[in-house]
């Protein structure tokens, strides 16, 4: 692979269409790494009144573990990967766990589980970490409400920006970057960021996000 030409590039932002897989041995270093990857779960809700308008998620047959150990090796601040909770025996231990209550539940199996009101992001120190104010690892932001979601599985932003506030970092990376949450929680907060996504119409949808005006913290653009 030659020079990355980027779909998307302003003073703040860079956004690449394509394969993580093939991208990140590319880049150089970035401070974090805070991404929300396939599952593995092969997700696609029938939960919608009128049918659902998301296609299922590419790539979403396994957790990508090679991608986020390719993070590790570019990440000098600290990794985040979201995860469920049958996801946590695959990965490697991290430092802390943080839980994300969503005040609203998930469908699953209706019949035989308990409602879902929380998912984990895996928290990994690298070498060069430090924390500008040491956090709590309870985080309550209320999901996207579905009827307002540009992606399947979109993160709320104010749920983002309180990951990485907390941490030392100037350079964020989300190498399942989806609609781009994570890269509009930091422009928002003055920082860059570094986006992949594999799905060229999210990469449009995340391009547009970038070029709407920076928004006051905890607020939704």
């Amino acid at each position: 692979m030659g020079e990355l030409t980027p779909y998307f590039q302003d003073d703040d932002v860079t956004i690449y269409h394509g394969d993580s897989r093939n991208i990140l041995p590319h880049l150089g270093s970035v401070a974090l790494v805070l991404t929300d990857p396939p599952y593995g779960m092969q997700y696609h809700s029938g939960r919608y009144r009128y049918g659902n308008p998301h296609a299922p998620i590419v790539g979403d047959n396994d957790y990508p573990l090679d991608i986020l150990d390719m993070c590790f090796g570019i990440a000098t601040s600290a990794v985040f990967a979201f995860c469920r909770w049958d996801n946590l025996w695959q990965l490697p231990a991290p430092k802390s766990l943080i839980v994300w209550v969503k005040d609203n539940w998930s469908a699953g199996d209706l019949e035989h589980a308990y409602g879902r009101m929380w998912e984990a992001v895996a928290f990994y120190p690298q070498w060069g970490h430090q924390f500008i104010d040491r956090p709590h690892d309870v985080i309550h932001v209320s999901r996207v409400p579905p009827t307002s979601l540009s992606h399947p599985t979109e993160k709320p932003l104010g749920l983002i920006q309180r990951l990485f506030m907390p941490h030392v970092g100037e350079t964020i990376l989300d190498p399942f970057m989806g609609s781009g949450t994570t890269l509009r929680a930091a422009k928002d907060m003055g920082r860059k960021a570094i986006g992949i996504e594999i799905e060229e119409k999210y990469c449009e949808i995340a391009a547009k996000r970038m070029s709407q005006m920076v928004m006051d913290l905890g607020h939704q653009v």
